[in-house]
Formats: structure tokens, C-alpha cells, sequence
């Protein structure tokens, strides 16, 4: 791809929908995206107006929450659900971020054989009476 075509194609977490185009994008009604906003479940991000601006990925969001209304999970669950999906993939790229560092520490200074310790007797004397 161009470098001039990547310029024209907005991040997948740019705000640039309005709602009625991110309600038409996710096949829900208007006044469906209101309110999964007031129950936080979807956050867009706003205009200097206070006007809602959908991104792709809050699009994908919208979806996936009308999914498990399908499914008959309610809004409390629905939003526990994204609550620890998200954890769950922050943890993930911590972890990677972390086996990258394991990794390159490694390489730097590659594990010597473990030293073993001989083994010595242990003596154990009974005390008399």
C-alpha cells in the first residue's frame, strides 16, 4: 500500500463517524447507541461540541455487544465481559512485551550449567538421657 493511501485511511480507534453513520455501520438504531454510551459500554470519543464520533473499533464493539444481547447476557454482564476481555488482552501484551525482554536478556548472558553442590553427610547424634 501506498504511503498516500495510508494517509487517507483513518486508525482503526480514530473517532470519525457520526452516530447515525456508526448506527447504519452496525445495523442498531440511533437511540441503541445512545444508550450503550450512557451505560458505558461503548465510550466514543466527542467533538469540541460534545457530538458523538464512532471508531472502527467501537463499531466492532457495538457489534459484539448487540451479540451477547442476543445470546440474553444483560448490560451489568456485558460490560464485566469487556471489562476483563480487555484486561485479559493488556495482560497478554504485557506478557509478550515481557518473553521479548526474557528473550534479549538471555541471548545478552546465556545460562551457565547450574553449579551442583556435593553432597554432604549429615550427622545427626540422639542425645541421651
Amino acid at each position: 500500500m501506498s504511503d498516500e493511501l495510508k494517509n487517507d485511511i483513518p486508525a482503526d480507534d480514530a473517532g470519525v463517524y457520526v452516530i447515525s453513520v456508526a448506527a447504519e455501520i452496525s445495523g442498531l438504531h440511533p437511540q441503541t447507541l445512545r444508550q450503550y454510551d450512557r451505560l458505558g459500554l461503548v465510550s466514543p470519543s466527542r467533538t469540541e461540541g460534545r457530538n458523538r464520533r464512532y471508531s472502527l473499533r467501537d463499531i466492532a464493539l457495538l457489534r459484539a455487544v448487540q451479540k451477547l444481547v442476543g445470546e440474553g447476557i444483560n448490560h451489568a454482564g456485558i460490560k464485566r465481559i469487556i471489562e476483563l476481555e480487555s484486561a485479559m488482552a493488556n495482560m497478554a501484551i504485557e506478557v509478550a512485551q515481557l518473553r521479548i525482554e526474557v528473550d534479549a536478556l538471555l541471548g545478552a548472558n546465556p545460562p551457565k550449567g547450574i553449579a551442583r553442590r556435593s553432597r554432604s553427610e549429615v550427622i545427626v547424634y540422639k542425645e541421651k538421657n
